[in-house]
């Protein structure tokens, strides 16, 4: 609780970083499709994309270094490898891994350009007047929930232009799909 004065000497020792690497684990996992330049995974939910603090172990990563070997892209440095993007914890779905880093720029240009389409089903608490929408609004960090999402005025912190395109398909007593 102590505020610093002028003239007041603050010492500060830094340590070294610590050396993370990803290790390969034998982790089983669900390959869509595979070629010599990238593999399509079906994460399951629970499962974290790449090591983190608190999770660097048991991670898709782990997995994906086990199968392939150590054949990924390194362009997502030695955490990250062959990730091209992610989805959450505890969403399922496919990702796309790169193999080399060929396909990684490629993959990642379409990503940018929208070149890929992303199509996601969602149990939605509550509901949507309409049976189809557009919200665009910039989207960030929750400013008090970091593990969130939410929209972001511009005071509110760093966003990002966000669009989706929502259609309610089944209506459900307190939950839409």
């Amino acid at each position: 609780k102590y505020q610093c004065q002028a003239g007041d000497l603050v010492e500060i020792e830094i340590p070294e970083p610590e050396k993370l690497e990803a290790e390969a684990e034998d982790i089983p996992i669900d390959i869509v499709y595979e070629d010599e330049d990238l593999l399509v995974v079906d994460k399951p939910a629970g499962m974290v994309v790449h090591p983190a603090p608190g999770n660097y172990t048991g991670t898709l990563v782990n997995a994906l270094l086990y199968h392939c070997e150590g054949s990924l892209s390194g362009i997502g440095g030695v955490m990250r490898p062959g990730i091209v993007h992610r989805i959450d914890k505890d969403t399922s779905g496919l990702l796309v891994v790169a193999k080399c880093d060929r396909a990684h720029v490629v993959l990642s240009e379409s990503l940018k350009s929208h070149g890929i389409e992303r199509e996601y089903h969602a149990l939605v608490k509550g509901g949507f007047s309409e049976d189809s929408g557009t919200v665009d609004e910039p989207i960030g960090r929750h400013p008090i929930d970091r593990k969130k999402m939410a929209v972001l005025l511009p005071t509110q912190g760093f966003s990002r232009h966000a669009v989706t395109h929502y259609e309610v398909l089944e209506r459900y007593r307190g939950f839409c799909l």
